[in-house]
């Protein structure tokens, strides 16, 4: 039943993205006078549809995917005779529709709820992973960061997006330790689970429950979202990685929780189970966890102004995940392919509504980027080859152009097979 679930809102989320993509292909060709033949969701043969005026509108048999067909887009086509620049613009408009989906449910989510998350400069560290690169490197509870590289009075969303850009890279941490200003050099290293680099610090914040999956340990303990975490075990908590290190190192015994309900602290034992999460089993008892938040309502502009600096984080932080694939600071292994988009739109949908559009709105600016990748075959490569004949002011030739988009489209299935096999991996541990 999870799987089917898993299946249908993967189906939904891509649905939604496809549509908004392929419509911005659509309306800006319409805009242009461009003649539209098929307006297709999936591909392969036409399972049904309908056609109004000049255009078929149809889905296909793969549904995975889709496609605008106009006439003249296709190398050697004799009708080719749009001006570049109008096939530029109508290149762009599929994945600027995408980003304009992330920019447009984030916005109308923090219209609805913001999380105000505390990010005070210089933040305080409230835990250190033992053995971990931070704690190698001398790095203690209670330190301040105040520079990190070159950045001064650093917030720890800077330190977090340093420290998984930098695996096998040494950053220079200056921090603050009973009024003594000191130099410490963490070098992350490359997580296997995540591909990405990990030190092994959290920020010191107060510690809140977001989510409670139903029927698991937690749940039944009677935890709630919004409680606040006081201590496990004893243990004071003040950083989301020590829960999770207290839970999964309990070897099933049962956890003891201090928690904050509106004011009142209340005490519960929850016995751990094991679960299998990104392809290992582990003891969990149901939550997540994140600093503790205060949601407040914001207005259109301030939540479209929030929204456009959170995606363009986002996206500088994909740029930067790119580039450290390339120059071999960050594995490929952290790409995620289908099935595990289908594995995170369930859990979300599970979640609530909330989740599952912040996972469509993340989702949506990847594929946008992805899209914009000077790939041939994707909208990214027919820029770049629009932009190189408006340079040489002549088309290349279509011997050239089949060449390109036949290797294009080689790499492309080859992206493919690696993410599937990625995910299939991880699910087999």
């Amino acid at each position: 039943m999870v799987i089917l679930q898993n299946i249908w809102w993967a189906l939904v989320l891509i649905g939604i993205m496809i549509l908004i993509h392929e419509l911005g292909h659509y309306w800006a060709a319409r805009l242009f006078d461009v003649k539209v033949e098929a307006f297709s969701f999936g591909f392969g043969p036409r399972l049904f549809g309908f056609r109004r005026g000049e255009t078929d509108f149809r889905f296909s048999a793969v549904l995975f995917g889709g496609y605008v067909k106009m006439v003249g887009e296709q190398p050697g086509d004799e009708n080719a005779s749009d001006p570049r620049w109008q096939r530029l613009v109508i290149a762009f408009a599929g994945p600027a529709m995408n980003i304009f989906l992330a920019i447009a449910i984030l916005a109308g989510l923090f219209m609805v709820r913001f999380p105000k998350i505390p990010s005070t400069p210089s933040p305080e560290v409230g835990y250190v992973v033992p053995d971990s690169a931070a704690a190698k490197a001398g790095i203690e509870e209670g330190d301040r960061v105040v520079q990190i590289d070159d950045k001064v009075n650093p917030t720890w969303e800077d330190v977090a997006i340093k420290e998984v850009s930098s695996a096998g890279h040494p950053i220079s941490v200056w921090i603050t330790r009973n009024g003594e200003r000191k130099l410490i050099t963490v070098t992350p290293v490359l997580d296997p689970k995540t591909g990405v680099g990990f030190a092994g610090w959290g920020e010191r914040n107060d510690i809140q429950i977001a989510g409670v999956l139903p029927n698991q340990p937690a749940a039944q303990a009677g935890l709630q979202p919004g409680d606040t975490i006081v201590s496990v075990n004893g243990q004071p908590i003040r950083s989301t990685p020590k829960v999770h290190d207290i839970v999964s190192s309990s070897g099933g015994n049962p956890v003891t929780v201090v928690y904050s309900r509106n004011g009142t602290q209340g005490t519960v034992t929850v016995k751990p189970a094991l679960s299998k999460a990104d392809g290992a089993e582990k003891w969990m008892i149901g939550v997540s966890v994140e600093p503790r938040v205060v949601f407040v309502s914001l207005p259109l502009p301030q939540a479209i102004a929030e929204s456009v600096r959170q995606n363009a984080k986002s996206a500088t932080l994909i740029y930067q995940f790119l580039r450290g694939i390339v120059e071999r600071r960050m594995s490929p292994k952290s790409l995620e392919g289908p099935i595990r988009i289908a594995q995170l739109s369930g859990e979300s949908a599970r979640e609530g509504p909330t989740a599952y559009f912040g996972l469509l709105a993340m989702v949506s600016l990847n594929l946008a980027i992805f899209n914009l990748l000077p790939i041939p075959i994707l909208d990214g490569g027919v820029i770049l080859l629009l932009i190189v004949e408006m340079f040489m002011r002549r088309d290349l030739s279509l011997r050239v152009k089949e060449a390109v988009f036949k290797l294009g489209f080689v790499f492309l299935m080859a992206v493919v097979a690696f993410v599937l096999y990625n995910d299939i991996s991880k699910l087999a541990g």
